[in-house]
């Protein structure tokens, strides 16, 4: 009866419906207009329709932290493996419920449209649209690095991979950008001495034998009284896995709002789950630190070590395919950098060395892949006592990693050598 009433009148309410009930003699089979009105005054009306939604949503939420509440506690009972994974895993189910309670709906073209004229807009006349390196012209070739992207910095051992990271994360600071810094190579006080050193443009063998003259003291101090104020935040936890770092790179992002991650490198990190092969466990890690990358919307610089393959190649130049362990960096990576110093490998032959003088101190920045714009290689000038990299100018002047000294007036910045 309602359906043809609503099909004779394209209208539905209470008196036509009890009329209705009455010319076909059931309206008492029903339960009488007195029923029929209560039945009305208890349906929930369209103008709540929002709240009642958000109850239903709230209720959902409460129930899934029970089912996960539940696994959590039986994993802790009956637990084999290390509890730190443990913790991870309970760690994960709390947060996927989080995303799940703040997941994105699909965005119509309309909105991603007026979304992006803002963003052009707001970037007008900015070359750089990213987080900057503080390298000018890998800049201009990358426009900064760009927010949800992973970049794979990559190169043979002793190549300047972690230096380089280091160089770009105190640049990134210095604009503002909180880094979060994972070594899993190296311990905070050795990274801190690196970075000491390259922004006061002291050789770290002689602060290591604690041989600095009186002025590279006070370049040290320089760099220090700079440094205190930068945002890079270094956890060089060993042996982190995929959810512990997530975990903490989560809990920056809250606390600090950084901007950006590093990770040195990935092959040290574990998954934290049995796998077949160390390629499928690589291949794992890759996938979640680009899942990372998209969940913080920072870009996540991840060094990665390459095969022994250019060693052996004529020029030495580095090729993606050299990526060690698992083609899956490659095709996750939005950008693959790979460092090249072809003096490294002439350093004992001194024909070469005199007859490549220009090419001594020069490092190559190799961008083979770049998913949103173009390839080609920059070159830097890499000082060797101080591990630092720094813009590479006409004339061979450098700019970029500042010399620090300091006076009685506070700090100030000295000239680079020419």
């Amino acid at each position: 009866h309602m359906v043809a009433l609503y099909d004779a009148t394209a209208t539905m309410e209470i008196v036509s419906l009890v009329q209705r009930l009455k010319d076909h003699g059931v309206l008492d089979d029903v339960g009488g207009a007195a029923y029929l009105m209560d039945l009305a005054e208890g349906v929930a009306t369209a103008a709540n329709a929002a709240e009642y939604a958000r109850i239903v949503r709230e209720k959902a939420t409460l129930r899934e932290l029970i089912r996960a509440a539940g696994e959590i506690l039986v994993d802790a009972h009956q637990s084999r493996q290390d509890p730190v994974i443990t913790l991870g895993e309970a760690e994960s189910r709390i947060f996927a419920i989080a995303q799940r309670r703040e997941a994105r709906a699909a965005s119509t073209l309309r909105e991603l449209l007026d979304e992006t004229i803002r963003t052009l807009e707001q970037n007008e006349g900015k070359h750089v649209t990213g987080v900057p390196t503080g390298f000018d012209e890998l800049d201009e070739m990358l426009s900064g690095l760009q927010r949800g992207e992973m970049i794979i910095l990559a190169a043979r051992p002793s190549m300047g991979k972690t230096a380089f990271a280091l160089n770009m994360a105190e640049n990134m600071a210095a604009a503002s950008n909180g880094v979060a810094f994972f070594s899993l190579e190296m311990g905070k006080q050795q990274l801190v001495q690196r970075i000491l050193c390259a922004k006061g443009g002291v050789d770290g063998q002689k602060l290591r034998k604690n041989m600095l003259s009186r002025e590279e003291w006070r370049r040290i101090m320089g760099a220090c009284e700079g440094l205190k104020n930068s945002p890079i935040f270094i956890d060089d936890t060993p042996g982190l896995t995929l959810l512990q770092m997530r975990s903490k790179a989560r809990r920056m992002k809250e606390k600090h709002g950084i901007g950006a991650v590093v990770i040195d490198y990935l092959q040290l990190m574990s998954s934290g789950t049995r796998v077949e092969s160390r390629q499928v466990e690589v291949s794992e890690i890759s996938r979640g630190v680009k899942a990372m990358a998209r969940e913080l919307d920072v870009p996540v610089v991840c060094l990665s070590q390459l095969n022994r393959q250019a060693e052996g190649r004529e020029g030495h130049r580095p090729r993606m395919s050299d990526l060690r362990e698992s083609g899956s960096i490659e095709q996750d990576a939005d950008v693959v950098m790979m460092l090249h110093r072809e003096a490294y490998y002439h350093k004992q032959d001194p024909n070469w060395v005199e007859a490549n003088q220009a090419k001594a101190n020069v490092a190559e920045v190799i961008v083979a892949k770049q998913r949103n714009g173009p390839t080609g290689t920059v070159e830097l000038l890499w000082d060797s006592s101080s591990t630092a990299f720094r813009n590479l100018v006409q004339h061979g002047s450098a700019r970029g990693v500042e010399y620090a000294g300091r006076s009685d007036g506070g700090v100030d910045y000295g000239d680079l050598p020419g």
